[in-house]
C-alpha cells in the first residue's frame, strides 16, 4: 500500500484525465475477458476504498454516492468490519451450513428474528444473494400454499436467476432472449403518484393499483384460489426509487390476509438502514409474512436471509439449502453490521437524508423544469428527469449525460428507472459530504444541459 495514499481525505481529488492510463488498460483487458452482460455506465477502477471514498488506480479520488449499488452500509474497509472479517477468518472460513451445525449460523439467525418486523416465530434460509433470497421465498410460499401463481409489479427488480427473473419487470434487456418465464406471473402497476397508472392524484387515490387484484385479476387470469404469494419491494429500488403512499403497503396486507396469500416483501435495496430504519416496510407499520434481504446484510460480502413465519417455513428436509449460504465470515460482517447500525448510523442515515432530501430540493427548484420530483427515505434518494414539466416526458438522455459528468466531476451515482439518478450513499457521510454531493450534481446537472 502506498504510504501517498491521502486516508483522510473525504472529498474528490482528480489528478488525471478519466479514465487515466492504468485504468484504460484495465478496462481494455476486462473487456477481452469478461462477459459482456455487465453494464458499466463509466470507466471506474477502483484500487481501494475508505469511508464514502474510493480511489482509482491512477490515484484519482472519488466521493461513492452509491456504495456498490446499496451493498456497503458501513463504508468501503471499516475498521469494526475489517476486524470481523479477520477474526473469523483465523478461526474458520467455511463449512457448509446445510450439512452442519456452527454458533454464527443460529446467532444469526436468532438476531434476524428481532431485527425483522414482526413478533411472531420466524425460521431464517440463508444464501448469497438477492436474486437466492427471492428464490426461497417463492419456494417457501408455493411449498405452503400449494398454489403456482404470483403477483409482482411493473418496474420492479427482483433478479436475474430464472424464478426471479419472472417476477423482474424493470427492463426488456433483462428479459431478450431467455424465452417464456419460469413461472406464472401477473404484473400490474406499482403505486407512482407522480405517473398514476389510473389518472389518480393523491387526493382521489382510493388505491386502485391494489383494487385491480381484486375487481379485475382475481375474475379473470388469476384465480385467488391459486395465487400464492404477491411480492412487492417496501420502495421500489431499480424502476427509480419510487416511494408509494403507506395505504398501498396497507392494501395488499389487507388482501393478502381476506385471501390467505403470502405477503412478500423484497428489501434487497431498501433494507439495512438504507431509509432511516433497519427495513423500509417499518415506515409504513406492515409486517409482511417473507421478508428477502440481502446487499447492505453483510457490509460487502455475499450474504442474503430469506426470513419467513415459522409456520411457512416448516418443509420437509432436503427442501432447499445452499452450500455458501450463511458462510461464517459473512455472517461475522453481518453481525457486526447490525451493532454498528445500532450505534448511530441508522440515525445517521435519517438526518443526513433529510439534509440530502433539502438540497436536492433546492437543485430542483432552480432546474424546475427538468426535474419532476425528488423523493425518497433516509438515504435512498432518486431525483427523475423529464422534458419538461407539463408532459412529464421522461428523458433518459439528460439523466446519462448528468451520470457523466458527475463522474468528471468525482461524484459517483447511477442510473435507476427511465431517467432518475439514483442517490445510495454509504450510511457513514457526514454533513458536509452530503452538501459537496448536492453542489457537485448541480454542476453536472448545468453542464448536462449546456452540452
Amino acid at each position: 500500500m502506498s504510504a501517498a495514499i491521502p486516508t483522510l481525505t473525504k472529498f474528490p481529488q482528480l489528478i488525471t484525465e478519466l479514465p487515466g492510463p492504468k485504468a484504460r488498460a484495465i478496462v481494455e483487458q476486462d473487456h477481452r475477458y469478461v462477459s459482456p452482460s455487465y453494464t458499466r455506465p463509466y470507466p471506474l477502477v477502483i484500487e481501494r476504498g475508505w469511508g464514502a471514498m474510493i480511489q482509482d488506480v491512477d490515484g484519482n479520488v472519488f466521493l461513492d454516492f452509491n456504495a456498490g449499488v446499496a451493498v456497503l452500509a458501513t463504508g468501503h474497509a471499516h475498521p469494526e468490519i475489517v476486524a470481523a472479517i479477520a477474526k473469523q477468518a483465523a478461526e474458520f472460513v467455511h463449512i457448509a451450513g446445510a450439512d452442519y451445525y456452527y454458533p454464527q449460523l443460529a446467532a444469526m439467525a436468532e438476531r434476524l428474528q428481532t431485527e425483522t418486523p414482526g413478533d411472531f416465530p420466524k425460521r431464517v434460509h440463508f444464501g448469497n444473494s438477492g436474486a437466492e433470497a427471492v428464490e426461497c421465498a417463492l419456494k417457501v410460499a408455493m411449498y405452503a400454499t400449494r398454489r403456482p401463481k404470483f403477483i409482482a409489479f411493473f418496474n420492479s427488480f427482483h433478479g436475474r436467476t430464472m424464478g426471479a427473473l419472472s417476477l423482474t419487470s424493470s427492463r426488456a434487456a433483462q428479459r431478450l432472449g431467455f424465452g417464456r418465464a419460469a413461472l406464472d406471473v401477473t404484473h400490474i402497476p406499482y403505486a407512482n403518484c407522480l405517473r398514476c397508472a389510473y389518472g389518480k392524484t393523491p387526493d382521489t387515490c382510493q388505491v386502485e393499483c391494489v383494487k385491480v387484484i381484486e375487481e379485475r385479476l382475481f375474475k379473470t387470469t388469476c384465480p385467488k384460489e391459486e395465487v400464492a404469494a404477491v411480492v412487492v419491494e417496501a420502495v421500489q429500488g431499480e424502476g427509480g426509487y419510487v416511494v408509494p403512499p403507506a395505504k398501498f403497503h396497507h392494501e395488499l396486507r389487507r388482501l393478502c390476509d381476506e385471501h390467505d396469500i403470502v405477503l412478500i416483501v423484497d428489501e434487497v435495496q431498501s433494507g439495512m438502514g438504507r431509509t432511516g430504519k433497519m427495513f423500509a416496510i417499518e415506515h409504513f407499520g406492515v409486517v409482511p409474512d417473507v421478508l428477502c434481504a440481502a446487499k447492505g446484510i453483510a457490509s460487502g460480502l455475499p450474504l442474503s436471509a430469506t426470513v419467513a413465519r415459522a409456520d411457512l417455513m416448516n418443509w420437509h428436509v432436503g427442501a432447499h439449502a445452499s452450500t455458501f449460504g450463511g458462510n461464517p465470515v459473512a455472517i461475522a460482517a453481518s453481525l457486526k453490521t447490525f451493532e454498528l447500525l445500532h450505534n448511530g448510523l441508522l440515525r445517521n442515515a435519517a438526518e443526513m437524508g433529510e439534509r440530502m432530501l433539502g438540497g436536492l430540493r433546492l437543485v430542483q427548484a432552480k432546474y424546475a423544469d427538468r426535474i419532476a420530483d425528488v423523493r425518497g427515505l433516509g438515504l435512498m434518494i432518486g431525483v427523475e428527469f423529464v422534458t419538461d414539466r407539463r408532459s412529464l416526458t421522461p428523458d433518459p438522455e439528460l439523466r446519462n449525460r448528468i451520470e457523466q459528468e458527475c463522474f468528471r466531476r468525482g461524484l459517483i451515482v447511477l442510473g435507476a428507472g427511465e431517467s432518475t439518478i439514483r442517490f445510495s450513499p454509504p450510511l457513514v457521510i457526514d454533513a458536509e459530504q452530503v452538501d459537496c454531493a448536492v453542489e457537485i450534481f448541480s454542476e453536472a446537472i448545468g453542464a448536462a444541459l449546456n452540452a
